[in-house]
């Protein structure tokens, strides 16, 4: 069993003067959804998801040993400009962090930081970037400990984190990635995301995924303040027990190459979401109009043609399609004619199956 323990380190080995890395890591999409969670960033239920591949955050890490270990200290540069608006953030996760990387407060970090996508295009960056942050914060603390194994690397930055953003964890190794302990996934944790341990169907290793930009505007209620309100949730243990289940039914999915039943429980999983967002005190609605005639038209077309194309959200109005590369030609076909007057601007991103955080 997993402890936070494992993750305080002992005395380092080494001394570091300066220096800098540069890490891509890209953001994900949850399959079965995780909604509602414990403190310290604990889900309330397990989720699996795709890592995506196109849709990512660069960001480089630079490092100078300071005299004054009184305070953190650092930089932040988005697309090469000073970002003030992410300090906060930042301060709050050294603050979460410090125990498990001693030595943040003893250098002067800049943070220099780019998204492959378009910023606020309604895409969630939390999740990319605080996956990026991490590994690169695993590549300093490597430095200080050389031993350090791949396994333990790995399982540490997706420990730091999700610590920053829960669905971070899901972002640094592995195409699909399982966060939250169950009963039928070896190795699962609350503690951090691990590599989904059977063996995929060919036909999910090459799985597509394009993003519909319904609306890029900035949501009316952060995910953070959405979590909390399934405390207390009229309909919050039936949901959990729904997870441990829909992720019991993926998995087989999964492994079998069973598309018909992915669909089904992908689907399901992003109109429940949505719908404990409905059924909550204060309720609100994150879907625009235009999603649901995406979702209609989705199930018309699927209907009508047999394609094997489906839908899924994030806690937001953008909606991601997701199908089996050898229908990519049709389904795109369907989106350019009949989808793509939904979005906003006609905006739209191909992305896919990805393999996790890269250092570049």
């Amino acid at each position: 069993m997993a402890s936070v323990q494992q993750f305080i380190p002992s005395a380092y080995t080494q001394t570091v003067q300066n220096g800098s890395f540069t890490w891509s890591a890209p953001s994900n999409i949850a399959l079965v959804k995780y909604w509602g969670k414990k403190a310290n960033q604990i889900p309330a239920n397990p989720s699996v998801s795709f890592t995506l591949n196109n849709c990512e955050t660069i960001t480089t890490l630079s490092f100078e040993k300071k005299e004054n270990n009184s305070d953190f200290s650092f930089d932040l540069l988005f697309e090469g400009r000073p970002k003030e608006s992410f300090r906060p953030k930042i301060e709050k996760f050294f603050e979460r962090i410090e125990t498990y990387l001693p030595f943040l407060k003893d250098y002067h970090f800049t943070i220099d930081t780019q998204n492959t996508f378009p910023h606020s295009s309604g895409i969630a960056s939390s999740a990319s970037g605080m996956a990026a942050l991490a590994v690169n914060l695993m590549s300093f603390e490597r430095l200080l400990n050389p031993s350090m194994t791949e396994n333990y690397f790995n399982q540490k930055s997706s420990f730091l984190a999700r610590l920053g953003s829960g669905s971070a964890c899901r972002s640094v190794k592995g195409s699909v990635v399982v966060w939250g302990d169950h009963a039928e996934i070896e190795g699962s944790s609350d503690l951090f995301g691990v590599e989904f341990p059977a063996e995929v169907h060919d036909i999910f290793k090459t799985y597509k995924d394009t993003i519909l930009l319904v609306d890029k505007g900035e949501k009316q209620v952060s995910s953070t303040l959405g979590h909390d309100l399934m405390h207390g949730h009229p309909y919050a243990e039936r949901r959990f027990a729904q997870a441990h289940e829909n992720l019991s039914a993926i998995k087989t999915a999964l492994v079998e190459g069973n598309v018909d039943d992915f669909i089904k429980i992908t689907e399901s999983e992003a109109l429940t979401l949505h719908a404990m967002m409905m059924t909550s005190q204060p309720y609100f609605i994150l879907m625009k109009p235009n999603t649901l005639s995406i979702i209609n038209a989705i199930w018309k077309y699927r209907q009508e043609s047999g394609v094997p194309v489906c839908f899924t959200l994030d806690a937001g109005a953008n909606v991601h399609v997701l199908y089996p590369e050898n229908v990519s030609a049709e389904v795109l076909q369907f989106i350019t004619t009949e989808l793509l007057g939904y979005c906003q601007n006609s905006q739209y991103i191909c992305d896919e199956i990805g393999t996790g955080a890269q250092a570049l």
